[in-house]
């Protein structure tokens, strides 16, 4: 009877982990660093307007080769919808009742796949506003410095699209545009 061996699983994950090293690829965690901007802008029948927020909470598993950005595996980011300012109280108080910020606290975007290579990528991903989430693709442009990585795009939508009724003010004879356009610059960095 001729005897078969079967490999000793511990040799096996060391080799797999060996290999893997040889390639000089890593997975990291990634966290939103600092003062992120995200810019919310439109237009009225009065006046054009825009709102920022600088705050934010993100991470992302990303794809290090060689000390060079490939991917990222996976990443979300959140913030407050009510950190979004305007510089206008009536505006942003019209804004958070539009978003129903007393139920919808945040405004979400989880990433599904990240395509493109250099410093030009296309993020697909789910956006929520106002309770509501949609598939989106964004042009994102990536650039790197010291270990961290800033990500940068713009998406042009609609407030109806994700069920929002563009307020209106003075009793009607202002109105808010449905079109907008939301922006971001944010850089994400270690999670050390």
């Amino acid at each position: 009877m001729m005897k078969t061996s079967v490999p000793n699983p511990i040799i096996l994950l060391v080799l797999l982990l060996f290999a893997g090293s040889m390639t000089g690829f890593s997975q990291t965690k990634y966290v939103l660093a600092a003062s992120p901007e995200f810019k919310v802008e439109g237009g009225s029948t009065l006046h054009d307007w825009a709102m920022v927020s600088k705050s934010g909470t993100g991470e992302g598993l990303f794809l290090i080769e060689n000390g060079q950005f490939k991917s990222v595996k996976s990443l979300a980011v959140s913030l407050p919808a009510e950190t979004l300012k305007s510089g206008t109280k009536g505006l942003d108080t019209n804004a958070y009742k539009a978003l129903n910020t007393e139920k919808n606290k945040e405004i979400k975007f989880v990433l599904k796949e990240l395509t493109g290579s250099g410093a030009s990528y296309v993020a697909k991903g789910d956006l929520t506003i106002a309770g509501v989430t949609k598939p989106v693709s964004i042009p994102v442009k990536m650039t790197s410095s010291a270990g961290k990585f800033t990500f940068e795009g713009s998406l042009d939508t609609k407030l109806t699209h994700f069920s929002v009724t563009p307020p209106t003010a003075l009793m009607g004879t202002v109105k808010t545009e449905d079109n907008i356009k939301l922006s971001f610059k944010s850089t994400f960095q270690p999670n050390i």
